[in-house]
Parts: C-alpha cells; structure tokens; sequence
C-alpha cells in the first residue's frame, strides 16, 4: 500500500500542519510505515547552521522514521512572510522538491506534504501552491478554518482544485475561532455545496499540543 496526500488550506493559519500530523497519526495507528514532507517554509531560525521550521520539525518527528531535514523541507526562509517574498535570493524550485518527494515516496507507505498558505499563495516569482500540487499530482486533502467567511473560501478553493484536474480526497475542518457560535450549521453547508467528503472536525484548542494525536 503506497499512498500519497497533499493538504492546502483555505488561508494561511488554518491548521494544515495540525491536520497533517494527524493523518500521519492516524497512518501509524493503522501499522503503516508513515513519512511527511513540508517542501516550502516561511518563519524559520536557524538551528546547527541550518534555518529550520517549528511545524517541519514536527512533521519530522511524527514520521515513522527519521530522515535528513533538508530533505523534507528543501526550501526553508528565516522571514515568516509568503515564499515568493522570503525566498527571493533562494527561490522555491519544483524540481527540487519533486526529486525530494520521490525519494521520501520510497521510504514509506504513506507521505503526506503539506503545502504553504493557501492554493493560489506564490511559490516564487511565476508558481504557487497550485502548481507545486499540480506537479506532484496526488489526492488533494482541504483544510477549512471554521469561521466567518470560510463557506465562500472553501468553497472557491474546492472549484479551484476541480480547475487543476486533481482530486480532493476530503476535507478536514478546523474549528480556530473561539466566539465563532455557528460552527455545526457552517460545517453543515459546506457538505450540501461540496461532493468532497468531511474526513475529520478538529475541536477549538489553545494550541495543538493540546490535541491528542494518537487518537484515531
């Protein structure tokens, strides 16, 4: 069994690395070899020499094995502003992070990449996200954040994903808002206007290390 996901969010902050340890979490459970992969990562410091991320190494942690950081976040940018603007003198390259991919591909059952910001957010100066996903050409998973306005992004989000020929496998919503009261009804009309399965609802937590990953 090999398969591979790749998470988008409707925005940036919306939960996708919560989402994707998640799903390596609920891989593992399952006895299967699981790795993750974070190709591009704003807000870093620089850690042995080396600018790293908080969520990549988390990504790096859950998997089933270790595995060098730079393989699975190649592009790393100290500035926490969009790829395009924080790698300017390192621009994120799609056939970097394809070889990455295929190698991390081979090492295990399951690879799950998590994107940066949301679809349509610039990679370099003449990609983005889309095209990153476009390229690797794997089930896509969507992260909602649950709030006011959510039904319009997501929903734009999912016809966009249509737009690019790959299919959504699901989507995971995330309840970020705490004085956010129509959370079940929001959900709700999500599901009426999407074909895309509701994988998982993910409660309002203070941070994610509240959220117990070994939980199915």
């Amino acid at each position: 069994m090999k398969k591979t996901y790749f998470v988008t969010g409707t925005d940036t902050n919306v939960g996708k690395t919560w989402a994707t340890l998640a799903l390596m979490q609920h891989f593992k459970n399952q006895n299967l070899s699981v790795l993750g992969m974070k190709p591009v990562a704003s807000g870093c410091e620089k850690i042995n020499g080396e600018w790293q991320n908080d969520d990549a190494l988390a990504i790096q942690k859950m998997g089933s094995q270790f595995v060098d950081y730079s393989l699975l976040n190649p592009f790393a940018y100290e500035l926490p502003i969009s790829p395009h603007l924080a790698g300017k003198e390192n621009p994120a390259k799609l056939e970097t992070i394809f070889s990455n991919f295929q190698t991390l591909q081979n090492l295990a059952d399951i690879l799950i990449v998590e994107g940066a910001g949301g679809w349509y957010a610039p990679l370099n100066e003449t990609e983005t996200i889309a095209n990153l996903a476009q390229t690797l050409n794997v089930p896509i998973i969507l992260v909602v954040a649950i709030k006011l306005g959510c039904i319009n992004h997501a929903l734009l989000t999912f016809e966009a994903i249509q737009n690019a020929n790959l299919h959504c496998a699901g989507w995971i919503a995330v309840c970020n808002d705490a004085d956010f009261d129509y959370v079940d009804l929001t959900i709700e009309s999500i599901k009426k206007r999407t074909t895309a399965p509701l994988i998982a609802t993910f409660p309002y937590l203070e941070t994610s290390t509240e959220f117990n990953f070994e939980n199915d």
